[in-house]
C-alpha cells in the first residue's frame, strides 16, 4: 500500500473530497524521535496530523517542564491548530517521543479547509474536546493526586503508549514532565519499588 492510500485510510472518517483536498494540500515528514517538532514563541506554519508513532505536547518554566498531552495517530494538535489559524506564536512546545510520520497542512490552507469542509470543523471540535479532557485529568492529578499515584499513573500510560516494558526513561525526564526534581522522583520510586509495583534496572524501569 502506497503512502497516499495509507492516509486514506487513517482518513477514513473523513468525507473523500475532503481527503482528496488534503491530499493536495499538505505533505509528510518523517521525524526522528527526540527531534524538537514546535517550540514556544513559534509562530506555526504546519499543523500536524500523526500518522505513525506519538508526539509530546508540553509546556516549559524556567528549567521545569510539564507535560500537557500526547498526540496520537490519527489525532491532531488543537493548541497548535489555534496558533496557526489565528497566526500567533505558539503557547507550547512539541517534540517527538517516538520515531513518527506526521501529515502535515500549511497553516494557510486552514481556514479554506474549515470554510469548505464542515467535517474538518468537526474533526477539530472532536479533538478540542479530547484535549480539554486531558487537560482536566492532568489538573486533577495535580491538586489532587499523591505524587506516588501520579508517577504511576504517568509510567502506566507510557507503557500503553508506546507498547514497550521496561520503559527507557531516566529520573531526570520523568522529573521534568511532572514538573517536580529528580530527586523527589527518585524517592518515590523506591517507594513504588518497595510496594512490588515496579523494577528498577540500569537505564529502565519495568511495571510489575
Amino acid at each position: 500500500m502506497d503512502l497516499n492510500e495509507n492516509i486514506r485510510k487513517a482518513l477514513n472518517h473523513l468525507s473523500p473530497s475532503l481527503v482528496e483536498e488534503i491530499l493536495t494540500i499538505a505533505k509528510t515528514q518523517e521525524i526522528p524521535k527526540d527531534s524538537e517538532i514546535l517550540r514556544e514563541g513559534q509562530y506555526v506554519k504546519m499543523i500536524p496530523i500523526v500518522l505513525d508513532g506519538l508526539i509530546k505536547v508540553f509546556t516549559r518554566h524556567e528549567d521545569k517542564e510539564l507535560l500537557l498531552y500526547y498526540i496520537r495517530p490519527n489525532e491532531s494538535c488543537v493548541m497548535s491548530f489555534t496558533s496557526g489559524l489565528r497566526n500567533e506564536p505558539s503557547k507550547i512546545f512539541a517534540e517527538a517521543e517516538e520515531d513518527s510520520t506526521v501529515l502535515l497542512l500549511p497553516a494557510t490552507k486552514i481556514e479554506h479547509l474549515t470554510r469548505q469542509f464542515p467535517d474538518f470543523n468537526s474533526l477539530y471540535f472532536q479533538q478540542y474536546n479530547l484535549r480539554y479532557s486531558e487537560l482536566l485529568d492532568t489538573i486533577n492529578h495535580l491538586l489532587f493526586d499523591r505524587l506516588d499515584k501520579r508517577l504511576f499513573t504517568y509510567l502506566s500510560e507510557r507503557q500503553q503508549l508506546t507498547g514497550k516494558n521496561p520503559i527507557k526513561i531516566s529520573h531526570r525526564q520523568i522529573a521534568s514532565e511532572l514538573g517536580t526534581a529528580r530527586e523527589v522522583i527518585s524517592r518515590v520510586m523506591k517507594k513504588l519499588e518497595a510496594e512490588g509495583k515496579l523494577k528498577q534496572h540500569s537505564n529502565t524501569i519495568e511495571l510489575l
